[in-house]
């Protein structure tokens, strides 16, 4: 890895702690009227890069967030601060992995959802998926389908054949 220059080095350990380029730059010491492109520039360096994404897989940290959270709820909420306390249980609920939108389903209204849902998008479509769904079934009806719709064509040809030969002995 290429060895960096002493503000380079600076910037890289601020960018890892305040993730802002511009803040970074002017902590390393850059001057404030060109912190903001120096930052821009900086990170467009392959160097500079490898060097913050190092410095992040060495950062170790002994806090338990999830205990830092329901300390500040209880703080916040103590202190009669809703919105504090508001967002801290937001977090808590981001972390633990608790969805508020998830609602209990039972069979009963998932069943009203796919009837619904059929009824949307028709009886042919409905079938076709249920085919997709269940082949070994739907091979067997194929199968019964094909010979019901051969006895339907040979006994229309019958009933067709008895009919002209019944209008052809009137004559």
């Amino acid at each position: 890895m290429t060895q960096l220059k002493e503000k380079q080095e600076k910037f890289c350990q601020n960018y890892i702690l305040h993730n802002n380029a511009t803040r970074a730059a002017k902590d390393a010491g850059y001057s404030e009227a060109s912190a903001h492109n120096q930052g821009y520039r900086l990170l467009q360096e392959t160097a500079i890069l490898e060097r913050i994404e190092e410095l992040r897989s060495q950062i170790v940290t002994d806090v338990d967030v999830i205990s830092e959270i329901e300390k500040q709820y209880e703080v916040a909420r103590n202190a009669g601060n809703g919105t504090t306390a508001l967002k801290a249980l937001e977090l808590l609920s981001r972390v633990r992995g608790n969805n508020s939108e998830t609602e209990d389903v039972s069979s009963e209204s998932l069943e009203k959802e796919i009837i619904d849902s059929m009824k949307i998008i028709g009886f042919e479509k409905v079938f076709e998926l249920a085919a997709q769904a269940f082949p070994d079934q739907f091979a067997d009806d194929e199968e019964e389908y094909e010979d019901d719709e051969e006895l339907l064509l040979t006994e229309e040809l019958t009933s067709t054949t008895d009919t002209e030969a019944g209008s052809n002995d009137d004559t």
